[in-house]
């Protein structure tokens, strides 16, 4: 029996295909940019280095935060002008329902005159149309109001963009220096996601639909890996070859040749 199984495992041996892949970042971002700014300070130092929440790139926001404090000072008048404007309505709304009910008490009477009873419609009449100015005020307020805060939200992120940080990432490469001055599109880093490293492979429709049965073996070593990710369409430079990736913990050093088997 032991000859049988240790036979069986000999075969098996000699159709497991081996592949070679780099062990690469999970992922490499290409950071662009989103404003239109001048550059003035680029962290140099942590090239190649895991960042902290410090900003690596800086750009100058100095116009955006003097405006910013303009618009905030702006939105609070406007919010107290609605305030005023609001008690302003409740007390027409009170002045309206007095009048209405003094009208409502004379028109019937005959010993008014009807140019009584005209005056004292017309100040009715006179009374809602005030509290109708005030609601189409508070109705372009509100409208202000919201452009305000629009804008406000728009400066917020222009300065968030001018402060580019990405903590836990690494910083794989700069592409600007302090003084350029850059547009939005413009390319500003390279940034690695080393939080987990990714191995891409090529296998033929075979192996690819045969290699989901089997387990995943590393430089000999069997383990829990599977295949994260498995394309249906031919690579286009591969013919007729799938691409496969399979997500790794981290290497003590990345871009080391693994030797990856299907058993």
């Amino acid at each position: 029996m032991r000859i049988l199984i240790a036979f069986v495992m000999f075969i098996a041996a000699i159709h497991a295909k081996e592949y070679y892949a780099k062990a690469e970042p999970y992922e490499i971002l290409n950071v662009t940019s989103n404003v239109s700014a001048e550059v003035l300070y680029t962290d140099t130092a942590s090239q190649g280095k895991v960042l902290g929440k410090k900003p690596y790139i800086v750009m100058d926001d100095k116009l955006d935060r003097v405006e910013l404090h303009s618009v905030e000072s702006k939105i609070e008048a406007v919010k107290k002008t609605l305030q005023h404007n609001a008690k302003m309505g409740a007390n027409y709304q009170q002045i309206i329902e007095m009048k209405q009910a003094n009208f409502d008490r004379i028109k019937d009477l005959k010993i008014k005159s009807s140019v009584e009873k005209d005056r004292e419609y017309f100040d009715v009449v006179t009374s809602r149309n005030s509290l109708l100015g005030i609601q189409k005020e508070i109705e372009s307020l509100n409208i202000q109001l919201g452009d305000l805060q629009l804008r406000r939200a728009q400066l917020q992120k222009s300065i968030a963009d001018k402060h580019l940080s990405a903590p836990g990432l690494v910083l794989y490469q700069l592409n600007v220096k302090p003084s350029a001055f850059v547009n939005p599109g413009t390319p500003l880093a390279q940034i690695a996601d080393i939080r987990k490293a990714k191995l891409t492979i090529y296998l033929s429709a075979d192996e690819a639909q045969a290699a989901q049965n089997k387990k995943i073996y590393l430089n000999g070593q069997k383990t829990a890996y599977t295949i994260d990710r498995l394309w249906k369409i031919a690579d286009a430079s591969k013919l007729s070859s799938y691409r496969a990736e399979i997500l790794i913990t981290s290497p003590s050093q990345f871009s080391q040749l693994i030797k990856v088997e299907f058993k």
